[in-house]
């Protein structure tokens, strides 16, 4: 039987033996005997200037290192983590909303306590609604087999998951003899098999198989498995804008990024001709397959997800994505020999013109050549996004955005998440002035604890990615002076950029300024985009 615990004590402890070392936050007073608790605990608390803040951040921090923590105190801290709470259950990001609540002998008769909304489970009954699972530690007796559930289906399923935390049970003892027994998920092997052995047939006996690796496989952390399978079979591979990055960009078998008619023409016309489509674990989403323009036909496609895999019109139920690739690397496939495919657009120096305005286009292929292997590319929704998708990475997972759920703001206090989790990595920050305007500010929490976002502003005055689509005043923002922040911050470095000389001398600073804050404010026009941006848009002004 373990030691005696008190609830919070054993939260803490559940959360480090899983790798947490950060927590993001933002205290109020139903949470502060937990904050309080964390100082002298292995956790690291980042408050961060905003709740919203720090949901991004600890979404970020999960999809690097696995599992990320964010605690913020009733109702109106935590329905501020709502949005970012359902950007990591759309993009199966493992994130542990931890909420502090009115203590359990304050709710006798229903008191009108100060944020309170309703009822006193009301929250409660919000986050039901947007994570795999949730509970209330409002029992001791139950208190530690809760704690273990949740955390469990948040890296089972890596979907988001809600405990509330009433203020008066975080120092009572837990108790441990309760704990469940782990309760390994079904497997069908029979099942398995006959999928194993349509799928090999299908394979082998195909002209021109195409691999479209998804985001999955970097949630459920095998992207070895991808690469052996890859290296077996000599087929060729692209990802998704959401999974952009699953391998190195550099993989003499990697095309590029597959989406639809948004995407490159000669990598939609390689996958949309192959007779054999190997999706494993995709998201088929609308922006995933570029506004629905991808042409992926079911008749030839071999389609595996965590829940499920379909082969052709064949459904084979309680078979995930782990198992189906695991086994598939021990079954005979036939080895490819080496063709003609697509390959990502060589990477080649620039030589800046004096005096020469700056476009997107420009921007993005020194950016391009600026990438090395200790950098991480986080873009927010927008052409930071669309404009990145051709950019060469490096390494696997070292590029971030939220290509699904396309929420705004993410990428700066993503930065915060991502250096914290990886302090090896230094982030290059995408975003446009408008996303900057919503959480921009978290650049002086990344100040306060001694990180170094190099930050990218997309300026051209406004929501650009709506303007193709249908524009007004209302897609404007005013105009901030962006490279004066450090001055605010009192750290960091700050460049005005207009001309591609603006650039090229503002990134050789950033590249010497390693431990400091760096803000590039390039100034475009504003209807300057992206080619991508422009075949996106039109896409979606239909839909308007």
């Amino acid at each position: 039987m373990t030691a005696a615990k008190t609830i919070g004590d054993y939260l803490i402890q559940k959360l480090h033996e899983h790798g947490v070392t950060h927590l993001f936050g933002v205290p109020g007073d139903y949470a502060l005997s937990f904050f309080h608790k964390l100082e002298s605990s292995p956790l690291q608390v980042i408050n961060t200037c905003d709740e919203q803040g720090a949901g991004f951040a600890a979404d970020a921090y999960a999809r690097v290192k696995g599992l990320g923590v964010v605690c913020v105190t009733y109702c109106v801290g935590g329905l501020k983590v709502t949005n970012t709470t359902a950007q990591a259950f759309a993009e199966k990001s493992p994130v542990v909303i931890i909420s502090g609540a009115p203590g359990t002998n304050e709710r006798i008769k229903s008191p009108l306590l100060h944020h309170k909304v309703r009822e006193f489970d009301t929250q409660l009954r919000v986050f039901e609604q947007i994570t795999v699972a949730s509970t209330a530690l409002d029992n001791p007796q139950t208190a530690c087999r809760e704690i273990d559930r949740v955390i469990d289906a948040a890296l089972r399923h890596k979907r988001p998951v809600y405990i509330e935390l009433p203020r008066n049970m975080v120092s009572v003892t837990a108790i441990p003899y309760y704990l469940p027994q782990e309760i390994p998920l079904p497997r069908d092997d029979n099942t398995l098999k006959e999928a194993l052995l349509e799928a090999r047939d299908i394979i082998n006996t195909s002209k021109k198989p195409v691999i479209i690796a998804g985001i999955e496989l970097h949630r459920f952390g095998i992207q070895d498995d991808l690469l052996q399978f890859i290296e077996n079979t000599h087929i060729p591979v692209v990802a998704t804008p959401l999974s952009k990055s699953v391998i190195s960009e550099h993989h003499p078998l990697y095309m590029g990024v597959y989406e639809g008619a948004v995407g490159r023409d000669e990598v939609r016309e390689y996958v949309e001709s192959s007779d054999c489509l190997i999706l494993l674990g995709t998201f088929m989403t609308d922006i995933n397959l570029g506004m629905f323009t991808a042409h992926i036909d079911q008749g030839k496609s071999i389609y595996a997800t965590s829940q499920k895999v379909y082969v052709h019109y064949h459904a084979y139920e309680n078979v995930g994505l782990g198992d189906f690739l695991k086994e598939l690397l021990q079954i005979k496939i036939n080895k490819r020999e080496d063709g003609d495919i697509p390959r990502p657009e060589s990477v080649k120096p620039l030589q800046p013109v004096l005096g020469k305005k700056i476009t997107i286009e420009y921007l993005y292929r020194r950016l391009n050549t600026f990438l090395d292997k200790n950098t991480v590319v986080i873009a927010d929704t927008g052409d930071a996004m669309f404009g990145a998708m051709d950019m060469t990475i490096h390494n696997e997972t070292e590029f971030l955005s939220p290509a699904y759920y396309a929420s705004m703001g993410f990428a700066v206090p993503g930065s915060i998440g991502v250096q914290l989790a990886n302090p090896d990595l230094r982030p290059l920050v995408l975003v446009g002035d408008g996303a900057f305007q919503m959480t921009g500010m978290e650049l002086s929490t990344a100040a306060r604890y001694n990180l170094s976002p190099i930050v990218i502003i997309l300026n051209n005055s406004g929501y650009g990615t709506e303007r193709p689509m249908l524009d007004g005043c209302f897609n404007d923002v005013k105009t901030w002076e962006y490279s004066c922040i450090p001055d605010i911050l009192k750290t960091g470095r700050g460049f005005k950029i207009k001309t591609e000389d603006n650039l090229e001398e503002a990134l050789q600073l950033s590249r010497q300024y390693t431990k400091e804050i760096c803000i590039l404010d390039v100034q475009i026009d504003s209807d300057d985009k992206s080619l991508a941006l422009q075949r996106m848009t039109k896409a979606l002004g239909k839909c308007v």
